[in-house]
């Protein structure tokens, strides 16, 4: 795993670029601690920061291949798990290997297949390849978008970089923000390809960028398509276990200390029992951590989301399955810190107002960093199996919108709006939700005879994993990445996304549960209590003194009253908030509180140029 950046200008010699090329590689350092390194050739100019996990001495870059027509250079971030074959496949035709690395497979895969390479991948991966012979950069993105991946076009080429702090430390890159960005920032819809910086773009999913003289193409490699599924319910299950023993199999490989992230929710945990199981027949015991706050399981009070707090449930796991276990039990006061808020705002480089869930994931992966370097997580489950409440809320289910949406508005309603009126006026997002939402689902392909509750269904689990889950997988990777932990997601492996993707809803909840075909899969992996718990989302803590901490933090920015944030907020609403009886604060008022705190201090880190007009 690794932090990626580069720049290509058919109109300069960039080697005279020395400065900037190590400013931007330098902002990727987070991501790639162990080792730095840069490539120049004319008018192009690579950077790369590692993150050694397979072939620790042999995996440096760039890499390059020199070949008779020109240089070939490649910065790759992220694991191929087929590298194996993929690796004897080009032995045969010819390629000799000077490491062990996937990286070095990468690079010969382009040299033989050029970006067609790309369908034959199986991994978590965001790469660019400067290939000299032709004068053209090429980069590529995993098919889930696990990995993140920018750039930004300029007059004559592109700078690009595995976040957007790399492609700012360019001086030809604005700290711009438009109103479409700020409708990316205030909506929950993860537009593809959207960047929310005024002229950066993300590199989409499954998609090949080229770049040269000629100017900018894309190509999709990859979609979520339709088909039918011939199989019943017993090959269903019995191919979903298959397909899991194959992938955590393949994900387990690396040659540094691997570990588990362990909730105590089904998909955790049958991720968890899987690695146990492998590794048990290696003679080797799995790690596990999970993330717990003080004196929670004295205070926890069930609401809506959260019905029983995880801790008791990860312990189940962990006597099943063996595992090494420990809890990383956070306090209020950290949860918290200025500080910890800095630090997650700078990995994520724009306020997402997370709050609380971010802080704890940040530094539940901090103190993981002691102990591992890589860790594999039950991340998208839910959008692949079809776990979350929306999926069986009929108004979610009817709704002509994204339906996780009628959830958050529920369970948050208007007291977390914190936006001038004026200004959500001017944003009117109602209809910039309602626009994505058709685009969204113009693409979703009908089986015939298909019917009608099944065809919404197929349109609910596509807008998950085309939507919502890319939500998930930045702020996992983004948090991950900051403290040089890599996290694997098992459950995108595309294999897996495609094969349930298309079995019926009826098959996905055939007892009328969520998650039936992961349940059933893993049966004789798991504890009882784990088999029959309800699905519960990421924690957040019920420590009263973390909104009392909120509040005084805002009542400091409200003593501010020139800050930028105003011309954002509304000053009155935020006012209200911070001065409620913590007993009686909503979840959804402690919302704009985080929100409000991450704006102003996104203003005052990024400095971004807000145009509203």
């Amino acid at each position: 795993m690794c932090g990626i950046t580069g720049w290509v200008s058919f109109d300069r010699d960039l080697r005279k670029e020395a400065a900037t090329l190590d400013a931007m590689t330098e902002t990727m350092a987070c991501r790639g601690p162990d080792d730095r390194g840069t490539f120049t050739d004319g008018p192009a100019a690579l950077g790369h920061r590692r993150l050694a996990i397979i072939d620790l001495p042999g995996g440096r870059q760039p890499m390059t291949a020199e070949t008779p027509q020109g240089t070939v250079a490649l910065v790759y971030s992220g694991e191929t798990y087929n590298f194996t074959e993929l690796r004897a496949d080009l032995i045969a035709r010819g390629h000799r290997f000077t490491t062990d690395s996937d990286t070095e497979v990468v690079l010969r895969g382009y040299l033989e297949w050029g970006d067609a390479l790309a369908e034959r991948l199986n991994g978590m991966y965001a790469f660019a390849v400067w290939d000299g012979r032709h004068g053209r950069l090429v980069m590529i993105r995993d098919r889930m978008g696990i990995k993140p991946f920018y750039y930004y076009p300029t007059p004559d080429g592109v700078i690009f970089g595995s976040e957007p702090k790399a492609i700012l430390a360019n001086p030809l890159a604005r700290h711009r923000v438009t109103l479409d960005g700020l409708r990316e920032l205030f909506t929950f819809v993860k537009t593809p390809g959207h960047a929310v910086w005024d002229g950066m773009r993300e590199v989409e999913p499954g998609t090949v960028v080229t770049v040269d003289r000629g100017g900018l193409r894309t190509r999709a490699y990859w979609q979520l398509r339709t088909q039918q599924h011939p199989d019943d319910r017993d090959t269903t299950i019995g191919t979903v276990r298959t397909l899991l023993d194959d992938i955590v199999r393949r994900q387990l490989v690396a040659d540094v200390p691997r570990c588990t992230l362990l909730s105590g929710g089904l998909d955790s945990s049958a991720m968890t029992a899987l690695a146990a199981r492998q590794l048990a027949a290696q003679g080797e015991k799995v790690r596990s951590f999970a993330v717990d706050f003080a004196g929670q399981a004295d205070r926890f009070v069930p609401d809506e989301l959260r019905a029983t707090p995880d801790t008791p449930f990860v312990h189940d796991v962990a006597r099943l399955a063996d595992t090494e276990h420990q809890d990383i039990v956070l306090d209020a006061h950290t949860l918290a810190d200025p500080e910890i808020r800095e630090r997650v705002l700078r990995a994520r480089d724009l306020p997402m107002g997370f709050g609380d869930m971010d802080a704890s994931l940040y530094l539940l992966f901090r103190s993981i960093r002691e102990h591992s370097t890589v860790a594999l997580s039950g991340e998208s489950a839910d959008e692949v199996f079809g776990g979350y409440l929306q999926f069986f809320d009929e108004e979610a289910r009817r709704a002509d919108t994204f339906p996780w949406l009628v959830r958050f508005h529920r369970d948050f309603g208007d007291d977390g709006d914190v936006m001038r009126p004026d200004l959500a006026q001017k944003l009117d997002l109602s209809s910039y939700v309602a626009e994505g939402y058709r685009t969204a689902v113009a693409g979703i392909q009908r089986l015939d005879g298909e019917s009608d509750f099944e065809y919404r269904m197929r349109r609910i689990c596509y807008l998950h994993l085309t939507r919502f889950v890319r939500v998930l997988l930045d702020r996992k990777d983004r948090m991950s990445m900051a403290v040089g932990l890599e996290v694997r997601v098992p459950f995108c492996d595309h294999r897996l996304v495609e094969y349930v993707y298309n079995t019926p809803w009826a098959l996905k909840s055939f007892d009328g549960r969520e998650k039936s075909l992961l349940r059933e899969a893993t049966r004789d992996l798991l504890p009882k209590s784990v088999y029959d718990r309800v699905k519960s989302p990421y924690p957040s803590t019920q420590d009263p003194k973390y909104a009392v901490a909120l509040q005084d933090h805002v009542k400091d920015l409200l003593a501010r009253p020139g800050h930028p944030v105003f011309d954002l907020v509304d000053r009155e609403r935020v006012r209200r908030a911070a001065d409620r009886d913590t007993p009686v604060i909503t979840q959804a008022a402690r919302r704009g509180l985080e929100k409000t705190l991450d704006l102003a201090l996104w203003l005052d880190l990024y400095k971004p140029e807000i145009v509203t007009d």
